[in-house]
Order: structure tokens, then sequence, then C-alpha cells
């Protein structure tokens, strides 16, 4: 007997449960619970200015928006005020073509938290070299679910540690409509 109502508990637990969290999706909700997004999300006007496509598709980011990818830019706070990030988004990396005035640049995707926070290099992997930010910039797609975490990787990590040139997301996957 103790069983079965332990039981039947959880069920309606989980019951319960699924019921928030799909009640939590935009235009499902009848109003028990409209906050579908982060207060810093997808509403905010600097998203927008970033993201060049609908709600819909995947988005096109500028990362820094007008600021591109330059030494001395917060990415971490760019990357907290511009989330969320989803499945298939694709990040634009724009960054002038080393020069006499221009240090070069250059986007290391790196392996784990605890390389981006030590801005460790040895096992990062260079997706855009000095060159590839010019013009319409470097295209980057975000095809899975997990962690990304990016950096600057010129002058030995110095550009990722002293010029904040680093940040994570964890893209989202998108909502259903139904």
């Amino acid at each position: 007997m103790a069983f079965k109502a332990a039981h039947s508990l959880l069920v309606i637990l989980s019951a319960a449960s699924m019921l928030a969290v799909c009640s939590a999706n935009r235009g499902w909700s009848n109003g028990f619970n409209n906050t579908y997004q982060w207060p810093w999300g997808h509403k905010n006007e600097s998203h927008n200015s970033n993201n060049t496509t609908d709600d819909d598709g995947p988005n096109k980011i500028i990362v820094g928006g007008s600021d591109n990818w330059r030494f001395g830019f917060n990415y971490s706070v760019w990357a907290f005020q511009n989330a969320p990030f989803y499945v298939n988004d694709v990040l634009v990396f724009k960054y002038d073509p080393p020069n006499d005035t221009v240090f070069p640049h250059s986007v290391y995707q790196l392996p784990n938290l605890w390389s981006y926070l030590r801005c460790d290099l040895s096992r990062a992997k260079m997706i855009a070299n000095a060159t590839q930010g010019d013009g319409e910039g470097f295209e980057f797609v975000l095809k899975r679910w997990l962690p990304y975490y990016f950096a600057c990787g010129e002058r030995g990590g110095l550009h990722c540690r002293e010029g904040r040139m680093k940040f994570m997301v964890l893209p989202l996957l998108r909502r259903w409509h139904f």
C-alpha cells in the first residue's frame, strides 16, 4: 500500500514538473508563466543589434557588435549580455588584418573550462588565422548543445589574459512551436 502511494505521488510530481517546463515555452502558457526568456536575453536590444536574422531560424551574430574582435573589449560580459545563443546560430568574428598599426588577432577554440580560465592555448584549436576576420569576417556555427570556449591566441595568450579577448557560450536548443 505504501509503495502504491509513493508511486502515485512520484507520477503526480513528474507530471506537474513536465507541465511546468512545457508551459514555460512561448505561446503555450495561457498566462501560467510568461517568462520564456532570460531577463538579459533575446529581447535585449543589444542582442538584436548583432542579430541579422529572425526568431525562427539561426541567428548571425557579430561577436562584439560594432566593436568587433579587438584587444581590450570584455567579451565575457558581451556574451552574458547577448545571451541566449542557440544551436545553429552563427558567430561572426570580424577583425582587421595585421599591418603597421594593427596587431594580429586570431580565434581559437579551447577544449575545456580550465583552459579557458587559464588562457591555456596548448590544446586549443585555431579556427581562424590573423587574416580570416577581414571583410565579412570568419563565421563559426554553434553546431551542438555543448559549451564553446573562444579566445584570441596571439602573443602566447596575452590577448586572452590581458586583452579580455575570450568568452564562452552554451547554445540552447530552439523552442518548438506547436
